[in-house]
């Protein structure tokens, strides 16, 4: 009997002490409760702490920073633009007690930070124009070098500007979280885009103006084409007359120097050519008499004047 009542006295102790004992570590901080209110200072620092078994209890909260990633939403901008808004921020959690008293977990911080930082979100949008939403400064725009046609291009100027603006939703939203026990530590625009139909029109009105670019330059390509045709063809008939002209400069040189060549076989004496021109009736005799053929000569034939001259 005795021995029982040790051993129940035993485990009891034990259970008492591992109810007693918690442990933090360097990523977590603690409030501890007894009947749901809190008992104490929140407890930082890491390592074995101690409690009332049984009565009180330990809320564990993060210490590190912790993420917000808002939902798009559609907002309109002061120029009446309709734009998806997607955005993130960072928070920590500063002051356990207070954020256990306003908040006690992290699902309804999380559902708080939503109404506070997408409600300054959408009320920032709404005071400016869209362009003072996407531009962060008065930068020069970049042209680009590959167009045929260089087209100076001008970016109207902004006052505020997307980090501006960052700044001012960061700043309203610190505001109204400092009693919440939490820290906002950044916001940003993760994404900026038009609605589905706003950006239909858009993406019609890129393709219209990169098919206007593209009839240019087709038009520009068949006039080059055109021009180069034309030069192919001039020069093709300057090369032609050149030609023509060559070969008459030829041609005349050549009736020039046979002209010159008749001359100069006209010019030879009154021996040569009577000699040249007895050899032509000797050979035409040859070829047209036989030793059977009977020849009449007149007194006024050449053949008779050979042999008359002969003798």
């Amino acid at each position: 009997m005795l021995r029982g009542l040790v051993i129940v006295v035993a485990l009891v102790a034990v259970l008492a002490l591992s109810g007693a004992a918690y442990v933090i570590n360097e990523a977590e901080q603690a409030i501890v409760t007894q009947f749901g209110q809190p008992v104490g200072d929140p407890v930082t620092a890491p390592g074995l702490h101690f409690k009332v078994p049984f009565i009180q209890k330990v809320h564990r909260f993060d210490k590190r920073f912790l993420e917000w990633d808002g939902d798009p939403n559609e907002l309109t901008t002061k120029d009446k633009r309709f734009i998806f808004v997607d955005t993130l921020a960072r928070w920590r959690i500063t002051d356990a007690l207070l954020y256990f008293q306003r908040l006690q977990d992290e699902r309804r911080a999380q559902s708080r930070l939503d109404d506070i930082l997408d409600g300054e979100t959408r009320n920032a949008i709404a005071n400016h124009d869209l362009v003072e939403v996407v531009r962060t400064s008065n930068r020069e725009p970049a042209q680009d070098e590959s167009s045929f046609e260089q087209v100076q291009t001008t970016l109207a100027q902004i006052e505020v500007g997307r980090e501006k603006i960052r700044l001012e939703i960061l700043t309203k939203a610190q505001s109204r979280t400092s009693d919440l026990g939490i820290e906002i530590l950044d916001f940003q625009l993760k994404r900026i885009n038009y609605v589905e139909d706003v950006r239909q029109k858009v993406y019609q009105r890129m393709i219209a103006e990169r098919v206007r670019i593209a009839d240019r330059y087709r038009s520009e390509g068949e006039g080059e084409a055109a021009r180069i045709s034309g030069e192919r063809e001039r020069e093709l008939k300057r090369i032609e007359s050149e030609a023509y002209r060559t070969a008459q400069e030829i041609v005349g040189r050549a009736d020039a120097r046979a002209t010159e060549i008749y001359a100069s076989a006209y010019d030879q004496s009154a021996d040569s050519r009577r000699f040249y021109e007895f050899l032509k009736t000797m050979e035409t005799l040859r070829a047209t008499a036989s030793s059977e053929t009977s020849i009449v000569l007149s007194t006024d034939g050449e053949f008779y004047s050979f042999l008359k001259d002969s003798g």
